[in-house]
């Protein structure tokens, strides 16, 4: 019940996310005197609507999005009443239909800034400082958590009562010890901890001595087994290595908790953050098509491949099933970011693309005026349509393919 408590969730809260981007458009139409229509939450045949003054307002029955009805987008509109066409949206300054077009995109970066600054104040946002990369991992100190259990495998997984005990538990280390030396080498950070492991044998007894509440003392222990490849090539061939059966805890706190001023700067320092991780995200899809058609035929689904809605909202219910609720708004917040982003891309039938071919049309009239040439007027839409028709195509199989994938194959973050 969990489970499907947080998928519910999860996609009322894109379909809330959604409604407010079309009502970003709506608000802002109006406030600059355009006609708008028509406002309905979802698509299809219509459950329920009112209208108040020249607008329609309703919800239709298939909840996946939403739509704003503005009069006259383009020049080639053909349904334009002629006591309408001063309203025409095409007829509008440029930065004005700047700003009607944004909206919706604004709308998304509000939600996901208003959400980032209270987890800030409430839960923390992730430190910057934290170590990340390989190379940082190995310089922290070599304090200690111990595992339940050592892997066998070369792989991330829970313990199961078939793997043997963590060798550091039975010989009485505990969570924060700080390592300084195996079998008498000497242990200065985590990297020191690999290596001095990596010269011993499986099956060995080690002393480890260690400081715990600056206290100096030493363990005996019997080292497991695992596999894992070489330390200074980790695309290397795996092979058996001696293993302590214990983690790092790094010196520096995962998240910063912040008051509500702070706050201000913690999210703008995380958003930039976001805003380059989103970049490059973007960048790695045309590269990730493959692993989900991988994913889709029977292989192991890729992580770090590209999800959906309907994946979003798996995760969503996971994180709710698992008491993760932190999880959960920072997936609303990176999703409605990502789609804020997207949004704005110089594509048609996207908002960036309506953008983008104001400006054109605002330089290249500026341009011509320069040069005494005649205005050339407004872009022809229609003569854009093939070009729009492949972008709707090239996302629509992409959409699919995405779907498809977090139905048969999904990405899970949690063991249930």
């Amino acid at each position: 019940m969990a489970y499907l408590l947080g998928v519910t969730l999860f996609a009322l809260a894109i379909l809330i996310s959604v409604s407010l981007h079309e009502a970003g458009h709506l608000l802002t139409a109006k406030a600059f005197g355009m006609k708008v229509t028509r406002y309905f939450v979802g698509f299809g045949p219509t459950l329920w609507s009112f209208r108040r003054g020249e607008t329609e307002y309703g919800i239709k029955g298939i909840p996946l999005g939403g739509f704003c009805k503005i009069v006259g987008m383009t020049p080639q509109d053909d349904d334009v009443e002629p006591a309408d066409q001063p309203r025409a949206m095409w007829r509008f300054p440029v930065w004005k239909r700047t700003v009607v077009m944004a909206a919706g995109s604004i709308a998304h970066f509000a939600l996901a800034l208003i959400a980032l600054w209270i987890i800030a104040i409430t839960a923390g946002l992730p430190n910057p400082n934290f170590p990340s990369t390989l190379a940082q991992i190995r310089q922290e100190p070599a304090i200690i958590q111990l595992a339940t259990c050592v892997v066998p495998e070369n792989e991330v997984r829970a313990c199961t009562d078939a793997d043997p005990a963590s060798p550091a538990a039975q010989g009485e280390l505990r969570d924060g010890d700080r390592i300084t030396a195996v079998n008498g080498t000497a242990v200065t950070n985590y990297g020191d901890l690999l290596v001095a492991l990596r010269a011993q044998q499986p099956g060995q007894q080690a002393q480890v001595a260690y400081l715990r509440d600056d206290q100096p003392g030493t363990a005996t222990v019997t080292l497991g087994q695992t596999q894992r490849p070489p330390l200074d090539d980790p695309e290397g061939t795996v092979g058996p290595v001696a293993a302590l059966g214990v983690g790092l805890i790094p010196s520096t706190p995962t998240r910063i908790e912040y008051g509500p001023i702070g706050a201000i700067g913690g999210t703008a320092d995380f958003t930039g953050t976001m805003a380059v991780n989103t970049y490059e995200a973007m960048k790695r899809i045309p590269q990730k098509v493959p692993a989900l058609w991988t994913a889709i035929t029977g292989g192991e689904r890729d992580v770090d491949t590209p999800i959906s809605v309907v994946g979003a909202s798996r995760i969503g219910g996971e994180a709710v099933e698992n008491n993760a609720w932190l999880l959960f708004f920072m997936l609303f917040v990176s999703l409605n970011f990502f789609i804020g982003v997207f949004n704005l891309l110089p594509l048609l039938p996207l908002d960036g693309g309506h953008i983008a071919i104001a400006w054109f049309e605002r330089a290249r009239s500026w341009v011509y005026a320069r040069l005494r040439r005649p205005d050339p007027g407004r872009v022809d839409y229609l003569k854009l349509m093939p070009f729009t028709y492949a972008v709707i195509l090239i996302g629509g199989a992409f959409t699919l393919l995405t779907i498809t994938a977090d139905v048969v194959n999904p990405i899970t973050l949690f063991t249930r």
